[in-house]
């Protein structure tokens, strides 16, 4: 379906949901494509194509309010659908901070932000696999000691996803996306195996590193964690790698946002204005990157796409707020309203990310007399609400400025509040492979627990 017959259709169910006596009512609606493929040592073990289409309606009875959601268009499933979640809101609880975005606020971003490239559109299917494969077959080929594979992966989808409000708002907006990934096994000499991975990811098929590339790195990547042990425990700094840096902020965005604060549930409550971080420290939240894969030109509530800045040389600025958020700590919504087909918005990132410094990685990876490059964590033991964090890890050991030997089974500990404040060099290395992002990391005086 066009974009313009989706719009109609969320436009039609608002309206029909108001003369049935909603006071308010909007919907999403979503329609797209997706492929999947995964191979392992050249077979094909699984391959899905798949169309989907489903829509959501959130109605409000004055501060009452329920969403339902439908994959069925037809005329009855939506009459149905209509008086089903009306009678729900009628037995909802009142919330004074409940309701759509203020009608003032509403619009969209007029530019091209690059959401939608047609070439992954026009990729067949034996082209799709073949990128699986040929990453694979580059990843068993870089070595000798490279023995097995979990498999290859290659993914596509695209869609449009339609926004519609009673307060006469209505937009479209298509993206697209596409992945190639590996995940070879090294085995040494002595019989120890290791496993790594990697992968590339982009709006558009032009975007992606070539499979080749992807699975040499894979391959070295794997390779050098052959022979990793323990280390003693110490206190020393550590660098996180570009793709273990993104979880860091990931946690300062979990402690930005909104119903966080208001529940009084982030180590960042109350700090607004405050030196939350060195000053060399800057994070923003910028929805209007080109490509980005945050990037939107309006929000689930129909508000226009902005930058935000977070934090600023140290100094927290804002937190991030969709409309209810926002009521709740008496403040104006940043546009970071995220929702599914089911239930109401909350708070998601836009490109979420730490601004880029100056440093190479081996710069960084120079700079450090003894201490940990971090190049995966494992587990969950962050806690936002206090900012303990605790993370298993694997990685390499430095000495002297250079990675020696891969590292496993370590823990890293700290405090979030503290590691903002001792992020001592910064890299150039920034990818934007994910809505949340960050370069390379070196952090000072952090606890590596290990034999």
């Amino acid at each position: 379906m066009t974009e313009l017959n989706l719009e109609q259709i969320a436009k039609d169910l608002v309206d029909r949901a108001v003369s049935k006596g909603a006071t308010a009512a909007d919907v999403v609606v979503l329609e797209g494509e997706e492929f999947s493929t995964t191979l392992r040592l050249g077979k094909i073990e699984k391959l899905k194509e798949a169309a989907s289409k489903g829509l959501g309606l959130r109605v409000f009875d004055g501060t009452r309010s329920a969403s339902a959601y439908s994959s069925d268009f037809s005329p009855a499933a939506l009459e149905t659908l209509v008086a089903r979640t009306l009678a729900m809101a009628h037995e909802t609880s009142e919330d004074p901070s409940s309701g759509l975005a203020e009608t003032a606020l509403l619009g969209r971003h007029q530019g091209d932000l690059e959401l939608y490239s047609p070439d992954v559109a026009a990729m067949g299917t034996e082209e799709r696999i073949a990128y699986a494969r040929r990453a694979e077959e580059a990843a068993l080929k870089a070595d000798p000691r490279i023995k097995n594979s979990e498999g290859a992966w290659f993914e596509a989808g695209e869609g449009t996803r339609v926004y519609a409000t009673s307060a006469g708002f209505a937009g479209s907006y298509r993206s697209s996306y596409c992945s190639v990934a590996v995940v070879p096994i090294a085995q040494a000499d002595s019989g120890g195996m290791q496993r790594d991975f990697w992968y590339s990811v982009a709006r558009g098929v032009r975007g992606l590193e070539a499979p080749e590339e992807v699975g040499r790195k894979a391959a070295e990547r794997a390779l050098r964690r052959l022979g990793a042990r323990k280390v003693p425990t110490s206190h020393v700094p550590v660098i996180f790698d570009s793709e273990t840096a993104p979880s860091l902020v990931s946690h300062v965005f979990g402690a930005v946002r909104g119903d966080a604060i208001y529940r009084n549930a982030s180590f960042l409550t109350g700090k607004l204005g405050q030196q939350v971080a060195g000053e060399n420290i800057t994070i923003l939240d910028d929805g209007l990157r080109p490509g980005g894969f945050g990037s939107r030109p309006f929000d689930d509530e129909g508000i226009p796409s902005s930058s935000t800045p977070v934090i600023a040389r140290g100094v927290l600025k804002n937190y991030l707020l969709d409309s209810y958020s926002a009521r709740k700590l008496k403040m104006k919504t940043t546009g970071n309203a995220a929702r599914g087909l089911a239930g109401p918005p909350s708070v998601g990132p836009k490109n979420f990310y730490l601004v880029p410094g100056t440093h190479s990685p081996e710069e960084i990876i120079r700079s450090v007399k003894e201490g940990f490059y971090v190049t995966e964590l494992i587990g969950f033991g962050v806690n936002v609400v206090t900012g303990d964090y605790s993370r298993g890890a694997a990685g390499m050991w430095i000495e002297n400025g250079e990675l020696t030997y891969p590292v496993e089974e370590v823990t890293i500990a700290g405090k979030l509040g503290d590691i903002l404040k001792n992020i001592e060099m910064i890299g150039s290395d920034l990818v934007f492979w994910r809505a949340i992002a960050s370069p390379t990391l070196r952090v000072g005086g952090l606890t590596v627990a290990g034999a």
